[in-house]
């Protein structure tokens, strides 16, 4: 992928997962999470978390768009862009004009999800504040020295 068309696609990525975040179900914890993962044919699964009141009932938006990717026959992926904020800000200016407080990063087991599906070293990790307002980090930076299918 050249350098522009990367950027293109972690923009487009970024602006899909912003789009899903008000349909994430926060109830309780009222803190809104979205995913749109990159697979390797081009196609885009999004996630959102969705909470329950039985607490551990409950998964993160990166592992939904994983496992229904997955549950689709999808098991190659390239990238995946998370983005989140408390759900008082899905009111404001600043998120109308697709601005978030802050970044989103993906919680560890998360990230050992993603572990069993990619290869570390190259699948990249897109948090997002904005389209234009990236932090983009490979699964290795983020879970360093992991434990993956070909430790078994």
């Amino acid at each position: 992928m050249a350098k522009n068309t990367e950027a293109k696609v972690y923009e487009e990525l970024t602006a899909a997962a912003l789009a899903k975040l008000t349909d994430s179900y926060v109830p309780y914890s009222h803190f809104n999470v979205a995913a749109a993962l990159l697979c390797r044919d081009g196609d885009i699964v999004t996630g959102i978390n969705i909470e329950n009141a039985a607490y551990g009932a409950g998964i993160c938006a990166e592992r939904t768009a994983i496992f229904k990717a997955v549950s689709e026959g999808k098991k190659d992926f390239e990238a995946i862009a998370v983005v989140g904020c408390r759900s008082e800000h899905l009111a404001t200016e600043e998120y109308k004009k697709g601005i978030l407080p802050d970044y989103c990063p993906p919680c560890g087991i998360c990230r050992q999800v993603m572990r069993e599906f990619t290869d570390p070293n190259s699948f990249k990790i897109i948090l997002a504040r904005s389209v234009e307002d990236l932090k983009i980090y490979t699964l290795e930076e983020l879970l360093v020295d992991s434990f993956g299918p070909e430790n078994l």
